[in-house]
């Protein structure tokens, strides 16, 4: 399997700032091992600043205590790899935007830290939608992508933005 090229990123991105769009909604990020490569491929679509709110790339656990109020319990008992640290992650990226939408992504891209619970290409992503009445709604997910630390962060961008494109 062949991981998604450059080109095929910001089609996807495009597509994502389509429907974005379409609903009125725009889109805030909250990144680690992706390093902002969410944020770049949505960026490299012209007129992306009507749907793309910004980002946050956490890659330190103090940063995602201190800019996406991830708490720091959360990361102690699961790791920065794991399904509430992401949900944390998503929520916290739209509380401090005015994003309608969040994504975000903590894994392991290697070719090191890998574990036996967590081997190189784990990845847990999580998606946040604000609801009518405030609320926001989450979903989470664990992936193990094949492949370099490159492919790795490939895979993880395009499962993102693929999520949101079927919410």
């Amino acid at each position: 399997m062949t991981p998604p090229t450059d080109v095929d990123l910001q089609q996807l991105a495009r597509s994502v700032g389509d429907r974005l769009l379409a609903r009125a909604e725009t889109l805030a990020t909250a990144e680690s091992c992706t390093g902002g490569w969410i944020a770049k491929a949505c960026t490299d679509v012209a007129g992306s600043s009507r749907w793309f709110e910004g980002g946050v790339v956490a890659y330190s656990n103090f940063l995602k205590v201190a800019l996406l109020d991830v708490p720091e319990g959360l990361l102690a008992q699961h790791g920065a790899v794991s399904e509430p640290v992401v949900s944390a992650m998503a929520a916290g990226a739209m509380a401090r935007t005015r994003s309608t939408v969040s994504v975000a992504v903590s894994g392991v891209a290697g070719p090191d830290g890998g574990t036996a619970d967590k081997p190189v290409g784990t990845v847990w992503l999580a998606w946040a939608w604000r609801q009518q009445d405030g609320s926001l709604r989450t979903e989470s997910r664990r992936e193990l992508f094949p492949g370099a630390r490159d492919e790795v962060r490939r895979w993880t961008v395009r499962c993102a933005l693929e999520r949101l494109l079927t919410a």
